[in-house]
């Protein structure tokens, strides 16, 4: 399987390229972001592109892939909805208009978040702007389309967030995690958890298009 992935810098990005790198179904990975992951991999290949909602300069380079793994996204925490929009739905659908163009057979798994709003009528702004987003990846054509929407995402083998606060968090966290996984298992998972998760609906589909954070925890097992 040859992946695009998206996002490989930031947490749950490292975390599906980690999963990628050690899945030996995984022939290939490009990594197209603003910037490098600076890891060194026979597997790896990057892109550095600045404008990540206009691929068409490096078009050429994006055909022949099975799966995108979109991991890109941010916070809503202080963010006008415009703006929100602008990165969480704008620049996730010129991206995957690109690559259904190019790979009509792709499996496009999209990294969401649990209580997006399907209806888009919620009075949550990050809830509404996430489930336009799935709506519209829904009617894309490619061969699958899959929605993870995990809760509480611990990390794991030393990947950490970008954002500083983000950061701040986890390391307050990450101790509590065994407690938090015992108290509330259908609320937290791992970056391994859901890169696996990906691979799992990419190589072998899923009954539902949407997996919640039980789902992704369930199939994460599953190494058949």
């Amino acid at each position: 399987m040859k992946v695009v992935l998206l996002g490989a810098t930031g947490m749950v990005g490292q975390g599906v390229l980690r999963e990628c790198l050690l899945d030996p179904e995984v022939e290939k990975v490009v990594a197209i972001g603003r910037n490098a992951t600076a890891q060194g991999h026979e597997k790896l290949q990057e892109i550095v592109h600045n404008d990540l909602s206009d691929l068409s300069a490096i078009e050429g380079r994006l055909s022949g892939y099975d799966a995108c793994f979109f991991c890109l996204g941010v916070s809503a925490v202080g963010m006008k909805e415009e703006a929100y929009r602008r990165i969480t739905y704008d620049l996730t659908i010129s991206v995957a208009r690109s690559l259904a163009k190019l790979n009509p057979t792709m499996t496009f798994v999209y990294v969401s978040g649990a209580g997006t709003d399907a209806t888009e009528r919620g009075r949550i702004m990050w809830a509404r702007v996430k489930g336009k987003t799935e709506n519209a990846l829904l009617q894309m054509p490619f061969k699958a389309v899959y929605l993870l929407r995990p809760g509480y995402i611990q990390p794991l083998y030393g990947i950490r967030a970008k954002t500083k606060w983000y950061g701040a968090l986890y390391w307050m966290m990450g101790p509590l995690y065994p407690v938090w996984k015992l108290l509330f298992p259908k609320y937290v998972t791992t970056t391994e958890c859901v890169g696996r998760a990906m691979l799992y609906v990419a190589k072998r589909g899923a009954p539902e298009p949407v997996l919640g954070n039980q789902d992704i925890n369930r199939v994460c097992l599953d190494r058949s």
